[in-house]
């Protein structure tokens, strides 16, 4: 999974950024500050596989990863290339979701771009430069669809669906509000790699204050929270300058920072909650001697295709997933007396993969 991490200048993003990664961006109080993408990988918090891996005293403990870009600050104009606008919407069209970072706090020491901070104003100005970047994309497609259908008739349904796109774009739409009308359709939107088509999570950048609450003494979180109950995105709340505190801190110290903060989760796990939720994903698991390891697939995957992220030849040859619970295979306490209790099923190709299956695939190449 690959999560870009966007918003104006200032807002805190690479800030948010070397928290969740310790990757060390650079970060100044100034635009433009990160030119290039940096980029981290991140473990994905799951006890689970520290648990199995204690069971089977395994060598090697692989957790999920998330890979976040950090993509350098949007302005007015960034559609049209100003403030090396066009390199950074490039960035964003390669990732799974957009992490919006909004600010929502207010401090005179930090330069806003605007002069002032205003929440929605801030997402309207990102919005509409995705909005315009996607019109230029159509344009260049429309040209050369419009031309081919003059020959192929074939053509002008997708005439049609980029005229009705783009006057929907233009009325200040996004991509993934747009109706498509049959899977065809739906089909060439994909194939479009539209910016505004992209799941959003609105990362609401607070002062500490604001942080034991969940922002809800914040009047900006609160409309940043509205706005996305309406486009269906999710939102959580974060102060980014502690968030980098936090990262600095060994495990123990973190829990009890957390608690004398009033929050039990960090942002990071609250960013990972959310971005699992809003893409459909889940975590499998798989257990042994040499490795425990989080797989991380879809909602609705069925067996052949699970076996197949972990290599192709488990599903090309797939012939069963020996499948158990994670809370059962630990209530048991071994593999053998899940077995005992009948907890472990023997599964075939049509058997849809769960959150917290613990599977043993047989293949056959």
């Amino acid at each position: 999974m690959k999560l870009g991490i966007v918003g104006l200048p200032n807002v805190g993003k690479s800030t948010l950024f070397n928290a969740l990664t310790n990757a060390g961006a650079e970060s100044a109080n100034y635009p433009f500050c990160t030119i290039d993408p940096n980029v981290g990988i991140v473990p994905v918090p799951d006890e689970r596989i520290q648990r199995l891996g204690e069971m089977y005293h395994s060598k090697k403990i692989t957790p999920a990863v998330i890979e976040f870009v950090d993509i350098a600050g949007l302005v007015k104009g960034a559609s049209r290339g100003e403030g090396l606008g066009n390199q950074f919407l490039s960035h964003i069209r390669e990732v799974d979701a957009i992490v919006h970072v909004v600010r929502c706090f207010q401090d005179p020491n930090v330069i806003h771009v605007d002069g002032s901070v205003d929440p929605l104003r801030d997402i309207e100005t990102i919005n509409l430069e995705l909005i315009f970047a996607d019109l230029e994309v159509l344009e260049r497609r429309y040209s050369k669809v419009e031309r081919s259908a003059r020959m192929d008739k074939s053509l002008t349904g997708e005439v049609s669906l980029i005229e009705r796109l783009r006057e929907h774009l233009e009325s200040g739409g996004s991509a993934k509000s747009f109706p498509a009308q049959d899977e065809e359709e739906a089909e060439l939107l994909r194939s479009y790699s539209l910016l505004t088509s992209k799941p959003v999570i609105y990362a609401a950048n607070v002062a500490e204050e604001d942080l034991a609450d969940d922002g809800a003494g914040s009047p900006g979180v609160q409309a940043v929270r509205a706005f996305a109950e309406k486009e269906g995105s999710e939102v959580f709340v974060i102060c980014a300058q502690i968030e980098q505190e936090i990262a600095e801190l060994s495990s123990e110290e973190k829990a009890m920072f957390l608690e004398d903060l009033g929050i039990g989760r960090s942002g990071l796990d609250r960013l990972i909650t959310a971005s699992y939720r809003l893409l459909g994903l889940i975590s499998f698991l798989t257990a042994g001697e040499d490795e425990s390891r989080a797989w991380t697939i879809r909602q609705g995957t069925k067996a052949p295709q699970a076996a197949g992220r972990i290599h192709s030849d488990f599903e090309r040859g797939f012939i069963k997933a020996e499948v158990v619970s994670y809370e059962d295979l630990i209530a048991q306490g071994s593999l053998a007396a899940a077995r005992e209790k009948g907890l472990v099923g023997m599964e075939g190709k049509d058997y849809v993969v769960r959150d917290g299956d613990v599977i043993l695939f047989r293949f056959n190449v």
